[in-house]
């Protein structure tokens, strides 16, 4: 079933929040009209390189148009026409938005997916993060802000009808006076003119009135607004912050910048107008003014705290969209390896028409970094400065793309690189600062932001390190440049990390964790409790120490995982085949009293990245026998897809006929239907040869006891040692399948040195034999 079919099964409380994804930046009409080739693409990656994301562009365009030729009603076909023409005024200059926003809905809605699903088993419950950033109080509070800011838009722009209305009577005021002071001297003691006079100091009465009273309505703006800023626009801001921090390690992203930037633009927009309204008062006072006058007294000060809520409002507007990544991983940012080119987004979230000339913007690495707080010194190797433009798509706002950056490691000459020792690679955080300066109405503003802390590496293999101090960074602290953090890091507590490890899962395989596994991850760590809850996980538990017993950490472990699955895994792994994170104990407790020949399959624990299968069996007393096979690892997954293992897997006991022992994948469903739809149903075909496969055989001897050890008896080291020794084409000539009884307790030497290549006959001696089975022969014996 599409991933879009589910969503519409949905309830209606998951429906709102997929409703909540789609906007004019990728509406739902194209995600209904074009379910099936949307999710046949790889945003993911066309997010991150130009050239496939134009590619994709272009297609979409031509899906889009030959879906309007054949839709039959006028209105939709209306509708997709016009959704045409604006995806190709948004995204013609800049294609890998449009990829990156269809790679946040499709991401966004396999984790609504898997939530309602592990709901629906009753296996989920929310995080705390999770759970404070979707709650009721959170939509109470932006509708409250939308209300205070379109009060105060009112406000300001009734304000300017005021001040007119002000001028208007001043003009009036200014008549008459100026009227009367043209008069005869002769008339000036009549009746008439005293008469005149005293409506004139009634106008003027009212006149300064009318001053005070504006004046007044604008320092209860001012305060408003003020308020408004400390109370509510800055808390969003750092909460719009703290949302992108969870998100970069895999959490919801909830909150859309663009409602940030309404507010900002509104903000200022009524600041900039109430600076013209008092300027406007500062030359109605060049006409009329007279002893007492408020404007004089109160404007200048007004003046000043208009300018600095101006000048602020716009310094804390410039935000880094999207944090540095490099394309080659793009669901792990804030790594960067040396050598490699990155990308990162900053935007000005204020809108203003009048900054229309060229804004160039500054990068610098590690800038102000104290002394001796890294080890490794590194700097920008492409141009580090970029013009900001208005972009289309993000409603006409000031951004900047720095697409091309690339960092270089400085050579320390006489001397040490800083406090060698102190932390690792991985633990040294690093920053990214943005800087711009302009003028606008004659205020100068300094704008600087900078990325969240980066980890530089030279190596891949420390991208796993590397990932998981983002991870410890941003889950435990909202502070934006705590560059000395892991110095000291904090514990982290279990209802934390697992939220965060649920979202890995989520993030990089489409579904994430339930409570029986999120548990069998809390024995890992804590033992056997009865709760997690209270528990505490330091960062070097976590990352740094290795795992009792075993020569890899925590971290490691899991992270082999994680990659397991989405590179050999994921189709099963999706439709909830694994049961994956379950303890020996309760594999047996789950096995014991099925069918024989009922397995399931669960990752091991004393491999990095291995998955195996256990199943049951029943002697003739009834008493239940376990018997597990050693773990494929991705080297043999690559060679042979996991449902064709499981498919072909044979047994052969004392020389006996081999078979299946695979029946029923727990708790009973039919092992074919189960994996069916994942086998490989291609067979070779080279003439002359008659078809073959390659099957996973073990070999287990009735007079030894079943194996009720989690490993298997079957090694890979025996296959991966005649893999180095024997060419591919001896391999495919003998057609032997190298699984190894490790419960065997015979020599295991071959008898033969495979340094070289050699005949069939020299390979398959006597002790060979025992391990390998020839699948067919022709009729003159040569086996194929």
């Amino acid at each position: 079933m599409s991933q879009w079919k589910q969503i519409q099964q949905l309830e209606i409380k998951y429906l709102e929040q997929v409703d909540y994804l789609y906007d004019d930046n990728f509406p739902m009409d194209i995600r209904q009209v074009l379910a099936n080739w949307i999710e046949s693409q790889d945003w993911d990656t066309a997010a991150n390189y130009e050239s496939m994301a134009t590619v994709l562009l272009s297609n979409l365009l031509s899906q889009l148009e030959r879906h309007c030729s054949q839709e039959l009603n006028f209105l939709q076909r209306h509708n997709l026409k016009i959704i045409n023409q604006q995806l190709q005024g948004k995204y013609k200059d800049n294609p890998q938005l449009m990829a990156g926003v269809i790679s946040t809905c499709l991401r966004e809605e396999r984790r609504i997916i898997s939530t309602a699903s592990m709901q629906e088993q009753g296996n989920f419950s929310q995080g705390p993060l999770e759970k404070s950033m979707q709650n009721s109080e959170v939509m109470e509070r932006q509708k409250n802000m939308d209300n205070r800011v379109a009060v105060i838009r009112s406000s300001v722009q009734m304000m300017d009808q005021a001040v007119k209305y002000l001028e208007d009577m001043q003009d009036d005021f200014d008549f008459r006076f100026k009227t009367l002071q043209s008069r005869d001297p002769v008339e000036r003691n009549t009746k008439v003119m005293e008469q005149e006079v005293i409506q004139l100091q009634e106008m003027l009465n009212r006149l300064d009135f009318k001053r005070k009273e504006i004046l007044s309505k604008m320092r209860d703006m001012i305060k408003e607004i003020e308020l408004l800023m400390g109370s509510q626009l800055n808390p969003e801001l750092m909460d719009w912050r703290r949302r992108q921090q969870i998100a970069c390690i895999g959490g919801p992203l909830l909150t859309s910048l663009d409602q940030l930037q309404s507010w900002f633009t509104l903000m200022a927009q009524s600041l900039f107008q109430i600076k013209r309204q008092l300027d406007k008062l500062g030359e109605l006072i060049l006409k009329v003014t007279y002893e007492s006058d408020p404007i004089p007294l109160q404007k200048p000060q007004m003046e000043e705290q208009v300018k600095f809520l101006i000048y602020h409002l716009i310094k804390s507007s410039l935000v880094v969209e999207k944090q540095p990544c490099m394309p080659t991983h793009p669901q792990k940012p804030l790594i960067i390896k040396t050598g490699v080119q990155f990308s990162t987004k900053v935007r000005l979230l204020v809108k203003l028409p009048e900054v229309d000339y060229q804004l160039k913007m500054k990068t610098t690495f590690d800038k102000d970094l104290p002394a001796g707080r890294v080890n490794r010194q590194f700097f920008i190797l492409t141009n580090n400065m970029k013009v900001m433009d208005f972009e289309e798509s993000s409603n006409g706002c000031l951004t900047v793309d720095f697409r091309h950056l690339q960092l270089k490691e400085k050579k320390v000459i006489n001397g040490t690189k800083g406090n060698e020792g102190l932390l690792s690679v991985t633990e040294e955080l690093h920053t990214l600062s943005f800087e711009a300066n302009f003028s606008i109405q004659g205020i100068s503003i300094d704008l600087e932001t900078c990325s969240l802390p980066l980890v530089v590496i030279s190596n891949v293999s420390q991208l796993p390190g590397g990932w998981a101090s983002v991870m410890w960074y941003n889950l435990l602290t909202n502070e934006p440049r705590n560059m000395g953090f892991f110095g000291s890091p904090p514990r982290a507590s279990w209802n934390q990390l697992s939220e965060a490890l649920g979202w890995q899962f989520c993030t990089f395989t489409g579904r994430g964790l339930n409570k029986e596994q999120l548990n069998m991850l809390g024995e890992k760590l804590f033992g056997q409790q009865v709760s997690h809850s209270d528990c505490q996980v330091s960062w070097s538990k976590f990352c740094k120490e290795n795992i009792l017993g075993k020569p890899f950490s925590f971290w490691m472990w899991l992270d082999s995982i994680l990659e397991l699955i989405k590179k050999h895994l994921l189709p099963i792994w999706n439709d909830n085949y694994i049961m994956g994170f379950v303890s020996k104990e309760t594999e047996r407790a789950l096995l014991k009293d099925k069918e024989p020949g009922t397995f399931l399959l669960r990752f091991s624990e004393s491999h990095l990245g291995g998955i195996t299968f256990t199943w049951v069996e029943h002697n003739d007393n009834g008493e239940a026998k376990f018997i597990s096979v050693e773990p494929y690892t991705k080297n043999r997954l690559s060679a042979l897809p996991f449902a064709d293992i499981i498919r072909n897997y044979k047994v052969m006991v004392d020389g006996v006929v081999p078979e299946n022992p695979l029946k029923f994948l727990y708790p009973d469903i039919p092992k074919d239907e189960a994996f069916g739809r994942h086998y490989n149903s291609q067979q070779s075909k080279v003439f002359p040869y008659i078809p073959s496969m390659l099957v996973p055989m073990s070999t287990l001897d009735s007079a030894l006891p079943i194996c009720s050890s989690p490993e298997p008896p079957m090694t890979p080291g025996m296959f991966d040692m005649l893999n180095q020794q024997l060419r591919p084409f001896e391999i495919e000539t003998a057609h032997i399948v190298f699984d190894y009884d490790i419960n065997y307790t015979g020599s295991g030497d071959l008898g033969v040195a495979l340094k070289d290549p050699c005949d069939l006959d020299q390979v398959i001696t006597p002790d060979v034999q025992r391990m390998f089975l020839p699948l067919e022969s022709h009729e003159s014996g040569v086996i194929d």
